[in-house]
C-alpha cells in the first residue's frame, strides 16, 4: 500500500503533462472496472500506447480500479441487467449476439455490460476532474513542499544532484 502511494506521488510529481496522467487514469478505469481478459482491454491498451499516456499511471490505476471493481460488482450487475433487459434495445442485443466478435467480447454478461457502460459514462468527467486536481496539486501542494526547509536541504545534497543529472540524461535519450 505504501509503495503504491509512493508511486502515485512520484507520478504526480513527474514532469509528465497532467493531461497524459489523467488520460492514463481514465483508460485504467475502463480496463480496471471491466473483466481483465477481454478484447476491449486490448483496444484500451493499444490506445494507451498510441496516445502516449503515462504507462506507470495506467498500470497503477488498473490495479487500483480492479480492486475497487470487486466492491462495485453488485452495482455493475444492476446497471448491466437494466441495459440488457431494456426492451428498446432487444433487437440491437440480438444482432450483436449473432456476430462472433461480440460473443467473444462477452457483452451479454451483466457485470461486463454494467462496468463497461459505467466506465464509458464516467470517462470524460473523470479525465476533466483528474486533470483539474493534478494541476491544483502541482500548483498548491507541490509548490508548498518544495519551499520547505527539508526539501531545500535535500536538494542541496550531492545525491539529489546526481539524481538530477541522471534524470536529465535519461530525458535526452
Amino acid at each position: 500500500m505504501i509503495n503504491s502511494v509512493a508511486k502515485l506521488i512520484s507520478i504526480l510529481n513527474s514532469e509528465t503533462e497532467p493531461s497524459q496522467i489523467s488520460l492514463a487514469f481514465a483508460f485504467s478505469m475502463v480496463a480496471g472496472f471491466t473483466p481483465f481478459f477481454g478484447v476491449h482491454n486490448l483496444f484500451v491498451l493499444f490506445l494507451a500506447l498510441v496516445l502516449r499516456v503515462n504507462l506507470s499511471a495506467f498500470f497503477l490505476g488498473t490495479a487500483a480500479f480492479s480492486a475497487l471493481a470487486y466492491g462495485l460488482d453488485p452495482l455493475f450487475h444492476t446497471i448491466g441487467l437494466k441495459l440488457l433487459t431494456w426492451e428498446a434495445m432487444r433487437g440491437v442485443w440480438t444482432q450483436m449476439y449473432n456476430m462472433a466478435v461480440f460473443r467473444v467480447a462477452r457483452f451479454n454478461n451483466t457485470i461486463f455490460m454494467g462496468s463497461f457502460a459505467a466506465s464509458i459514462a464516467l470517462f470524460v468527467p473523470f479525465v476533466l476532474a483528474a486533470n483539474f486536481l493534478i494541476r491544483k496539486y502541482r500548483l498548491h501542494i507541490l509548490a508548498f513542499v518544495e519551499k520547505t526547509r527539508v526539501m531545500q536541504a535535500w536538494k542541496a545534497t550531492g545525491v539529489y544532484r546526481a539524481y538530477e543529472s541522471y534524470r536529465d540524461l535519461r530525458s535526452r535519450l
